[in-house]
């Protein structure tokens, strides 16, 4: 079965573990091979269940939030691990636990709040999240079911649970899957991880009721450990994240269609190339001003439910430029700011 089909959405992408596993240090590099390999035996598992019954079946008993947190106690399967606390029960004296499900509270209540959606399937799907997967685990991951989390090494990556932002990264991975459905290859996997992004960023946006200027546009900041010098993993401004790391390298995202990236890594590129509308509706939430929910935000949500498997940048592009009309008017302010924000990143609409 194709691994397109059953994608395992991974927040660290390959690039990443690929400069760390040329390292001096062995322990970076075993870090980075560690991950890796974690990465592949899962993506064989999800592979392997493919054809069967997954966990997003499971409703909400009540057909609203309802949280599952589990604990792999630094085992990498069977998941989802050990039940540590459900919807409603007392807060756990482990970090871990409480942030993912905080977290993935906070998720729930944006997407039904702010959008008017009922969880990732907008039918009241349990959200489930296993912590403490493997030991020194530097990752994420969506993997069509359920979220997992890894602690990190504590030097290059923390405690994934401790950003809110990659929370709602990897679960609108699950948003994504019960509405367009990208393919996870080429543009439209790039919009797939695009998507992932600008929601994460919202959802902590909107947690700290920031404005667009006030907020960093930084993708995991919270999880940059000591022993590196980048600010985040990814930023949506024209900047990079980081340049020249020891560890890490140089973030290879593009700003503009010029810089294309066109080869074959990373599924073509969904972690490179998603630079590029990543940057696009930056531009036009600060072109719009306030808190980018409101307006771009919406813009976006639409959009999402209008594309299709195989959907591509054009197509994403001149879908924003169409529903900000049909929102806002043809010719108003919101969709001038649209159309330009597609033009300075190399698309015409």
């Amino acid at each position: 079965m194709s691994s397109f089909r059953n994608p395992i959405h991974c927040l660290i992408p390959p690039h990443v573990f690929d400069h760390m596993a040329q390292s001096k240090d062995p322990k970076t590099r075993r870090l980075a091979v560690d991950a890796l390999t974690a990465g592949a035996e899962v993506r064989a598992m999800r592979s392997m269940l493919g054809v069967m019954p997954v966990m997003s079946a499971i409703p909400s008993p009540a057909g609203k939030k309802h949280r599952l947190v589990y604990d792999m106690q630094g085992k990498r399967y069977p998941l989802p691990g050990k039940l540590v606390r459900s919807e409603g029960s007392r807060a756990s004296k482990n970090p871990a636990v409480n942030e993912a499900y905080n977290g993935s509270g906070t998720t729930y209540d944006f997407y039904l709040k702010v959008l008017g959606r009922n969880s990732l399937d907008d039918r009241g799907m349990a959200l489930i999240s296993s912590v403490h997967f493997q030991r020194n685990y530097n990752n994420a991951f969506w993997n069509g079911e359920q979220m997992a989390y890894g602690d990190g090494d504590g030097q290059i990556f923390r405690r994934f649970t401790g950003s809110v932002e990659v929370i709602g990264h990897e679960l609108t991975h699950g948003v994504v899957t019960h509405t367009c459905n990208l393919e996870y290859e080429n543009q439209p996997g790039a919009l797939n991880e695009h998507f992932a992004d600008v929601f994460g960023c919202l959802v902590e946006q909107w947690k700290n009721d920031q404005t667009a200027k006030e907020a960093g546009w930084l993708i995991g900041n919270e999880i940059m450990g000591p022993a590196v010098s980048a600010k985040s993993l990814r930023t949506m401004k024209a900047e990079k994240a980081y340049e020249n790391d020891p560890i890490l390298g140089t973030d290879p995202q593009p700003k503009h269609m010029t810089d294309f990236y066109k080869g074959s890594e990373d599924y073509g590129g969904v972690h490179i190339n998603s630079g590029i509308p990543n940057h696009a509706f930056y531009l036009v939430a600060t072109a719009l001003g306030g808190r980018a929910w409101e307006k771009a935000g919406l813009i976006w949500y639409d959009t999402m439910l209008k594309l299709q498997r195989l959907s591509q940048f054009q197509e994403a592009a001149e879908t924003t430029v169409q529903v900000a009309g049909t929102r806002y008017g043809n010719a108003s302010l919101e969709q001038k700011a649209v159309r330009q924000a597609w033009k300075d990143v190399g698309i015409k609409v």
